[in-house]
Parts: C-alpha cells; sequence; structure tokens
C-alpha cells in the first residue's frame, strides 16, 4: 500500500490512540496527523514516539476556521488527505428534563457539528484526488439510545444519518464515508462509571466483556482501506452482539 495521509481528531483519549496506531502500524509509510486541542499529553507522546511520520495539529473540532487551519497545515506539508477519522466527542449525560441548555449546544456541536465541520473541510481535497475515506464514530446510544442522553444520542443519531447522506452525494467520485458504532469499549470514560454500572452494562453484552480499543481501531483501518471500496454509507456496530 502507497503512503497514506491520515487525520484523526480526538486523538489524545484511548480510541484515537488506538486508531493512530494501527495506521502506524499498517505501513512504514503512512503519515499520521492527530488532531488535538487542549489535552495533548498522549498525542505529543505517540507524536515524539514516531517522530517522522506521526504529528499533532491544533484541532477545535467545533470551529470551521481551525478546521480550515489544520488541513491547510497537512496539505502544506504532505500535499495530500487521504483518510478522515472524525473520532472527537463527548459526554455531558443528564435526563432531559433537568439537563442544561448548553449541555444540549455543546454536545451537539461537538459530536455532529464537528462531524460537519470535519467532512466540510477535506472533501474538495479528497474530490480533486477523486479518492477518499471518511470514517465518523458515532455509538452504539445512536441506534439504541439510553435514558439520560438524549444529547448524546441525538448527536451521535445524526452523525448517522450524515454519514449516510454524503457516501451517496461522493460514492461516483471514489469516496466512501462510513459511520462505527461502538458498544462499550475499555476506554477511561468506561472506568469513570464505577463498579457497579460497569457490571450492568457488561451483563448486557452477550460476548460477556467489554470490547477493547484495538478491536474499533481495526475496523475503522479496514473501512479505509482499498479493499472496502464497496463500502460506504454503513453503520457498523462492534459492540459484542447487544443488537
Amino acid at each position: 500500500m502507497s503512503e497514506r495521509v491520515i487525520l484523526i481528531t480526538g486523538a489524545n483519549g484511548g480510541l484515537g490512540q488506538a486508531i493512530a496506531r494501527a495506521f502506524l502500524q499498517e505501513s512504514s509509510s503512512n503519515v499520521v496527523w492527530l488532531g488535538v486541542r487542549s489535552k495533548r499529553e498522549q498525542a505529543d507522546k505517540l507524536a515524539h514516539e514516531n517522530a517522522a511520520r506521526c504529528f499533532c495539529v491544533d484541532l477545535d473540532v467545533t470551529s470551521p476556521e481551525s478546521w480550515q487551519g489544520a488541513v491547510k497545515r497537512i496539505l502544506t506539508q504532505n500535499k495530500r488527505i487521504d483518510v478522515l477519522v472524525n473520532n472527537a466527542g463527548g459526554h455531558a449525560d443528564a435526563l432531559l428534563a433537568t439537563m442544561p441548555a448548553d449541555s444540549w449546544r455543546q454536545v451537539l456541536s461537538t459530536n455532529l457539528d464537528g462531524v460537519f465541520h470535519g467532512c466540510q473541510a477535506v472533501l474538495p481535497t479528497m474530490i480533486t484526488q477523486r479518492g477518499g475515506r471518511i470514517v465518523n464514530i458515532s455509538s452504539l446510544s445512536a441506534l439504541l439510545a439510553p435514558a439520560g442522553q438524549a444529547n448524546y444520542a441525538a448527536a451521535k443519531a445524526g452523525v448517522v444519518a450524515l454519514t449516510q447522506s454524503v457516501a451517496k452525494e461522493v460514492a461516483r467520485i471514489g469516496i466512501t464515508v462510513n459511520a462505527v458504532c461502538p458498544g462499550f469499549v475499555e476506554t477511561d470514560a468506561l472506568v469513570a462509571l464505577g463498579a457497579e454500572v460497569r457490571q450492568t452494562a457488561l451483563m448486557r453484552v452477550p460476548m460477556r466483556r467489554f470490547g477493547r480499543p484495538e478491536e474499533i481501531a481495526a475496523t475503522v483501518r479496514f473501512l479505509s482501506t482499498p479493499e472496502a471500496a464497496y463500502i460506504t454509507g454503513s453503520a457498523i456496530k462492534v459492540d459484542g452482539g447487544i443488537l
């Protein structure tokens, strides 16, 4: 596989790190850009470990101007963008009756608006190249919305619908757009739930174990390969069989 240039948002967290490592391990010629905003310790460490082909770029996914700046920097250095992984996201869970309006807006802005801005920022380049891969990280919550996540579930469901619509728009150009819907995955967010909540979640998984970040990353990487060229507009769940 020839050199590919990959941009991953939310690259400081466990899932973003696993996705970045999957692309770095795929080929020594891959160039991986880590989109980070404030928390960037892990991203900086990964970039340092792979100094010749892994770089951090300042990116606030909620800002169109920040996206344009990040894409411009990547194109200046590498002349192309082959893969975008929209992984940045966040929770602000609450029952709808008491959910602050700011929590609704913040979660929609990060999880849904960020994907919109990202796709819009890279598509002109991918259209010119007549090829590219976009993988949007949605969630099982988009397909099976739990109580207390009206904002997050709505945002992630919006990501699935956006994915399907954009996939139709660019299918003839050789660009694929897909969504991945992880279930419960061993990340810091899952650890923060506490032992009792984790046990309840575990009992919902037919496989009786949580997913590993590397398993989600493997799905993302596959959707980004030439072998996955006929898969587009899909929302692929990776959840141990919950649905």
